[in-house]
């Protein structure tokens, strides 16, 4: 079963990955137009400020490739926008740790700050909350395509845990005899 063939197109969720990918994407893409509007040095470690954090020009070419990349993936939307949001968040993330390790040494390319570390790991998070949204969940409703694929076997299975009789389609409904009337109720006299 491949879930992008029973992702609905409509399904509301795709309206969260695409929003998600496309706010953090122009998000970065602004940073990296800034970066490039200063003609920043391009392997400058020591990072000239732009919007309250430290860059040069490689930093601000990432920005604008990973920006159009996440922009692309809200264009897209769907599941590809969705595990495009939880790959880029998680390299966010890792990326944060290690300019977290490399502060202050010959390995900090990208001219990293605190400022920046912090900046990482929180945009690492909001990209990947947009991604995991309504995926990876222990509530998820049963309508939701991502529980529909993980419990094949409990699709038509009620809130009881009881199976629902199927749907019959709505010409056989009509069609079906009514239900008998209960007898009349007699008095005593």
């Amino acid at each position: 079963m491949k879930l992008q063939e029973d992702f609905p197109v409509d399904h509301r969720l795709g309206l969260v990955y695409r929003t998600g990918a496309a706010l953090c994407g122009v998000i970065l893409l602004v940073f990296g137009c800034l970066g490039f509007a200063d003609q920043l040095s391009f392997f400058d470690t020591d990072g000239t400020r732009v919007a309250g954090l430290s860059t040069n020009g490689l930093l601000s070419l990432i920005s604008v490739i990973v920006g159009l990349v996440l922009v692309a993936g809200g264009v897209i939307g769907g599941n590809i926008a969705s595990t495009l949001n939880m790959i880029v968040g998680t390299l966010f993330v890792l990326s944060g740790f290690f300019h977290l390790f490399v502060l202050d040494r010959p390995a900090n390319v990208l001219g990293f700050a605190m400022s920046n570390v912090i900046f990482s790991f929180v945009m690492g998070l909001l990209i990947v909350t947009f991604g995991m949204y309504g995926r990876v969940s222990g509530g998820l409703p049963h309508d939701n395509p991502y529980w529909r694929q993980r419990h094949p076997d409990l699709v038509g299975v009620g809130s009881a845990g009881r199976r629902t009789a199927p749907s019959l389609p709505q010409a056989e409904t009509r069609d079906a005899p009514a239900a008998a009337a209960p007898p009349p109720v007699r008095s005593v006299e």
